[in-house]
């Protein structure tokens, strides 16, 4: 697009490479960005009202079906909360084992991000597929990484979609060792590819676009977070999980379906892969330290597009953290602790694949669910990612309009946007205005 069109559009009929429906509006008004909505219009499907009067158990399990890529997070994040509510902690091997599920699910998750969704904008194709024509070997890879994750997920969740086997208070059943080290090939092997996978991303052409983002993840005091810890940023926030409606607050946006987000009033925050890295690569073991500044990153990142990057050192700490819970495993006595309701509210908050996932829950003493409260990464995300697009098309404004809509659209895959929790098309237009 020149400056000189007069009311230009752009519109991508069809991309495959998020999850959802929703598009973006961008409005250009003599060479500088006047407006970007990025519009989801996913029709709300209303879990948090699914939910009134259920048993409190059933909140696992029902939560899980908002997402096929990342039903564990739903599962942990309620689990977490009704335990809270109960006045319960699970520790141990227990924890263990959700530890590394949860492992499971970040290896399946970031493999098909990075290797079929987000590796084809730095390299040049329209998709995966188109890309396997020339890179086999590399697609088996990630492929490959990606049905590990899976088998993570099914020997302790019974299956990778919807795990069965998770319940409150840990699993209906316990793998026995013998079955557990049956994985430890495959997790060698794995750990191997992830390196292999950070080196290949490093390798990419990434454009010039550091940004002072607030950060917000999960920070444990000895380990990398996944399922506990508190809520922190990068700019003094520093609260428990009970704390966070204290602290965040969600609105209705006219062009969206999903709520933004806002931290502390007026505050856009980004979370996901990059927050948990910047927050707390002084919890990641030093081999994925050494892989992360061989790959040219420091403690800090600023780019979106390196994020690619993070998601593959990601993949490696959660190959490192599974042989770990791997090779210390001795089955617990029983499969799950006793979780008997009370009145109360728990609070449960665990980092998906794609960011930090909220819960609250009201219930009674019989176990009823009174309220609920769910606030996934990509509605925190989307005014981040608006943002971004504001201050990324100036740079690109005198770019031929192919070259400016795979920027766009590339800069929205920076996030891995979950649009349901996501999005299979997304039209885009952008106006030049006199």
């Amino acid at each position: 697009m020149h400056q000189s069109d007069d009311n230009r559009s752009i519109e991508v009929g069809a991309l495959a490479r998020v999850e959802g429906e929703g598009g973006l509006d961008v409005k250009i008004k003599k060479g500088r960005v006047t407006e970007v909505k990025l519009r989801i219009f996913e029709p709300p499907r209303f879990f948090e009202a699914f939910l009134l009067e259920r048993d409190f158990t059933e909140a696992p399990d029902i939560t899980a079906r908002i997402c096929g890529i990342c039903p564990v997070a739903y599962q942990m994040s309620a689990s977490h909360a009704m335990e809270d509510a109960c006045g319960i902690k699970v520790e141990g091997a227990l924890r263990d084992l959700r530890r590394m599920i949860y492992c499971g699910e970040w290896i399946e998750s970031h493999a098909l991000h990075v290797y079929m969704l987000h590796a084809p904008d730095f390299l040049g194709y329209e998709s995966g597929i188109q890309m396997a024509k020339d890179f086999p070997d590399i697609v088996e890879r990630g492929l490959r990484l990606k049905k590990i994750g899976n088998a993570l997920m099914t020997l302790l969740g019974g299956r990778s979609v919807h795990p069965v086997n998770l319940r409150l208070g840990g699993f209906y059943r316990v793998p026995a060792r013998a079955q557990m080290q049956a994985l430890k090939a495959d997790l060698e092997w794995a750990k191997d590819a992830a390196l292999q996978t950070v080196q290949w991303t490093a390798a990419f052409d990434f454009p010039d676009f550091e940004q002072d983002y607030t950060f917000v993840s999960l920070r444990h005091p000895e380990e990398y977070p996944i399922n506990a810890g508190r809520i922190v940023s990068n700019k003094g926030l520093d609260i428990a999980v009970r704390e966070y409606t204290e602290h965040f607050t969600e609105e209705h946006i006219a062009h969206s379906t999903a709520l933004h987000s806002r931290l502390e009033g007026e505050t856009l925050y980004f979370a996901g892969p990059m927050a948990r890295y910047n927050l707390n690569f002084d919890r990641l073991p030093a081999a994925v330290q050494s892989a992360a500044e061989a790959a040219g990153l420091g403690p800090v990142c600023r780019n979106p597009f390196q994020g690619i990057i993070v998601r593959s050192l990601e993949i490696l700490y959660a190959c490192e953290e599974a042989l770990r819970v791997l090779e210390n495993y001795v089955p617990p006595d029983v499969p799950a602790v006793a979780v008997v309701p009370r009145s109360a509210t728990g609070h449960g908050c665990t980092e998906a694949p794609r960011g930090l996932l909220y819960h609250r829950y009201d219930i009674d003493e019989n176990g009823k669910i009174h309220s609920a409260k769910i606030v996934p990464p990509t509605s925190q995300n989307q005014r981040v990612i608006e943002n971004d697009l504001y201050r990324l098309i100036p740079q690109y404004i005198d770019f031929p309009k192919k070259a400016l809509k795979h920027r766009c659209e590339q800069a929205i895959r920076n996030y891995d946007p979950c649009i349901s929790c996501s999005t299979h098309f997304l039209d885009l237009r952008i106006k030049e205005e006199d």
